[in-house]
């Protein structure tokens, strides 16, 4: 598994289809207000992206090119999209859920909502904020320029929304719920897709806020001097204050999880590990007879707070994805819909309560098309120096780049080594499937064809067709 905030990097496989009106689904819990207020506005229609022989213009700013530049136009097409913020679209209400929950059962003391919401943040981020600021090392896999889209060496499309926590913690605020697109280089199937949605929460708390209603608190402490770190707490952390802290998180999660399944929900928690949290943990609800993974949580790292001068506070993180939680509950099979602009699609999630049960109807499934390609491996030692071997995202993302959205699986079915060269072969089936008519054969040929020639051209594949 790949690094995300409080999620792997790469996006989980596709669950099974479950949907919330179907017989087998758990009963909903059907309170919280929808009608509050969104605390983000909308900037209106975003800049047209270009990119130049020289430079890639993104949301309106210029970012000059270099060796590590590898975006594509398809890719910078989705930027600004926002579908998280598109009303009555399936993740706007997955999200619109999940804000309503945190504002009608955590108040603060002035009788406003505790959490504040921010879903209009840039998805342009320097290499600082999406790796340095929440401590992930150099040599980590993740910063790999084969798994993220780089603009240059020093900016590129944010691959978690934690790439603003440090910033937002900064900024004074003590509980808050981001939202946003993100971007990554992975494989095509119908649960990944180079661009989906994220949601988290941070909640820091301070001495007298942690322990005011535990007896004798006052004598009790967040931070220690001289400790040492355990799989149950960082070194600079009190036994006491970590359990408590990760008492309030899961309970807080488990409210959230059985706001959207149901009552009745089984939960698991099993502990993994994050660059950014410890303890950490991921959460899991029994669904159907089967444990799904759906979020990752934990205690922040001490250090994170530290440089983000709240230093004086301790706090948990959790992170969850739309698209994950939309196929679930609403039973989508298919991630390339939701950048769907077929009604029939659209019209199913027209609800005057982001309550309602939605149980989605799919489209007609179109028949696939399938189509070879195989080919030599470019020998490491032509690739240019300083630039990365070949990776299948080298290939996916090409793919991507002409195929678009007609693209439904990329499957590796051949692997070979040649005895005496040394020389591997590698032989993909490439699906087709329009999500909205019948492909030609005749069509799928014309545009395999430029995949094949990209192949050799871009990528220094040898051909073997």
């Amino acid at each position: 598994m790949r690094l995300c905030l409080l999620l792997p990097l790469r996006q989980s496989q596709l669950l099974p289809r479950l949907c919330r009106c179907c017989p087998a689904a758990l009963s909903s819990n059907g309170s919280a207000a929808s009608s509050r207020r969104h605390l983000s506005t909308d900037p209106g229609p975003a800049p047209q992206p270009v990119i130049g022989q020289d430079s890639v213009e993104v949301l309106g700013q210029s970012h000059p090119r270099d060796d590590f530049t590898n975006v594509t136009p398809k890719i910078l097409a989705k930027v600004g999209r926002n579908l998280h913020n598109q009303p009555h679209h399936p993740l706007w209400l997955i999200k619109e859920r999940i804000k309503a929950h945190f504002y009608s059962s955590y108040i603060g003391p002035r009788g406003n909502p505790l959490f504040s919401v921010h879903d209009n943040l840039s998805p342009v981020v320097s290499v600082e904020q999406n790796f340095d600021s929440l401590l992930i090392p150099p040599t980590h896999p993740s910063r790999k320029r084969g798994d993220n889209y780089y603009l240059n060496r020093k900016m590129l499309l944010r691959a978690h929304t934690s790439a603003h926590q440090r910033e937002l913690v900064k900024s004074g605020l003590d509980a808050f719920l981001l939202a946003g697109d993100v971007y990554r280089r992975d494989e095509i199937d119908v649960s990944h897709y180079p661009v989906f949605h994220q949601m988290e929460g941070v909640r820091l708390f301070s001495n007298h806020q942690l322990f005011s209603k535990v007896q004798n608190g006052e004598d009790l402490s967040l931070l220690e001097r001289g400790g040492r770190r355990t799989p149950q707490k960082q070194e600079t952390h009190t036994l006491e204050a970590v359990k408590l802290v990760e008492f309030d998180l899961k309970q807080t999660l488990t409210r959230l999880v059985t706001h959207l399944f149901g009552e009745d929900l089984e939960v698991r928690w099993v502990d993994c590990y994050f660059p950014f949290t410890h303890p950490s943990f991921e959460m899991e609800v029994r669904f159907q007879g089967d444990w799904l993974e759906v979020l990752g949580c934990g205690v922040m790292e001490q250090e994170l707070l530290n440089s983000a001068g709240a230093g004086n506070k301790l706090g948990w993180a959790f992170g969850l994805g739309l698209e994950r939680l939309a196929m679930v509950l609403y039973g989508i099979q298919d991630i390339r819909l939701f950048w769907s602009q077929d009604e029939r699609f659209l019209k199913q999630f027209r609800v005057q309560d982001v309550q309602q049960h939605v149980c989605f109807q799919p489209l007609s499934k179109y028949p696939p098309l399938h189509n070879d390609i195989s080919f030599w491996l470019p020998d490491s030692r032509e690739r240019e120096a300083g630039r990365e071997s070949f990776s299948e995202n080298d290939f996916y993302d090409l793919v991507r780049s002409i195929g678009g959205d007609l693209v439904e699986r990329v499957t590796l079915v051949d692997e070979f080594t040649h005895p005496k060269s040394g020389r591997r072969s590698q032989c993909y089936r490439i699906t087709y499937r329009h999500m909205e008519r019948t492909l030609t054969q005749q069509e799928v040929r014309l545009v395999h064809e430029q995949i094949e020639r990209a192949a050799e051209t871009e990528l220094g594949a040898q051909g073997r067709y």
